[in-house]
């Protein structure tokens, strides 16, 4: 039996499986909990579990980790979790440690057919890198290659690389948040933060990003719509730009939240154009399939899967 778990600023999931299987999971509030410990006593005890049983595990989580592989810290929690000290106390085998985007790159690139949406079929390689992109608190990024039946990710930081404005409205936009920020990176523009200043650019009222999403798609002439519209293109051409810069013809898939809340506007064409809008490598963008994954539990099967290697 082998758990699982990924480890977000506020929620924690955690999962049993068994012969490569899910058979339980729960999703947990980090606020209910001092520590990591505690929360995994909780599971233990609800899903009324014998840690003994336990012959793997993989915890992903949202923080840098230490150079050895055995600690880390949350960056948004005040949580240290030390690997070896869960093994001590709980009687389980040594637990591997991954970064949180990792798990869910590994875990968007294994997904079914079913828990995706292609937006562009593409002509694809089997052998050729993948790339993840994911707009969510912050934009994270990862590279996935095929390896002897198996996957390498390589974690990467694209959404800190610097916003490159395409035409005149971005450049305003760039100035706006240049004003508030200084340097401005891909993550201030993609990713929650980065919709709700681009709705407060465009004259909007401050909103939470799930709120101007969501009346983004009910009203096509409001200023949410074209705040979307704006982030989406941003999006597009960040995903492109990354997907050149690693040749991407393996595939590049959108993991996080926000991809699949969005999938209306996501279909109507602003993100594929931007995205193919390479000029003389254009076709060679055209070439790469992109593809939404939908599984809620994403970044959980990735550190399942990350555990058996």
């Amino acid at each position: 039996m082998i758990l699982g778990a990924d480890i977000g600023g506020t929620k924690t999931l955690l999962g049993l499986a068994r012969d490569g299987a899910l058979v339980v999971d729960r999703r947990l509030a980090n606020a209910d909990f001092p520590d990591f410990a505690s929360l995994l006593a909780a599971f233990f005890a609800d899903t009324r579990t014998d840690p003994s049983l336990i012959t793997g595990g993989c915890l992903a989580l949202a923080g840098p980790i230490a150079d050895d592989g055995r600690s880390a810290r949350l960056t948004n929690l005040p949580w240290t979790i030390d690997a070896d000290a869960l093994s001590r106390r709980f009687g389980l085998p040594v637990l591997r440690l991954a970064n949180d985007f990792a798990a869910a790159a590994l875990g968007a690139v294994t997904a079914s057919s079913a828990q995706r949406l292609t937006l562009q079929v593409g002509e694809p390689l089997l052998t050729a890198p993948r790339l993840v992109v994911g707009a969510g608190t912050g934009l994270g990024m990862a590279v996935v290659l095929p390896q002897g039946g198996q996957w390498r990710v390589i974690s990467g930081e694209g959404g800190h690389v610097a916003f490159a404005p395409a035409d005149e409205q971005q450049m305003a936009l760039w100035a706006f948040l240049h004003a508030r920020h200084g340097r401005v990176t891909w993550e201030r523009v993609v990713s929650g933060p980065g919709l709700a200043a681009i709705h407060e650019f465009v004259g909007g009222l401050a909103l939470p990003p799930e709120e101007i999403a969501a009346r983004a798609i009910e009203d096509a002439n409001g200023a949410e719509h074209r705040s979307l519209d704006l982030f989406l293109t941003a999006y597009g051409a960040f995903a492109g730009d990354m997907a050149l810069a690693c040749l991407a013809r393996g595939g590049v898939f959108l993991a996080g939240g926000i991809a699949a809340k969005m999938l209306p506007m996501l279909q109507q064409g602003g993100f594929l154009a931007a995205f193919n809008d390479k000029a003389e490598h254009a076709a060679l963008a055209a070439a790469m399939p992109i593809h939404v994954t939908t599984d809620p539990l994403l970044g959980l099967h990735g550190a399942l899967r990350l555990a058996c290697e």
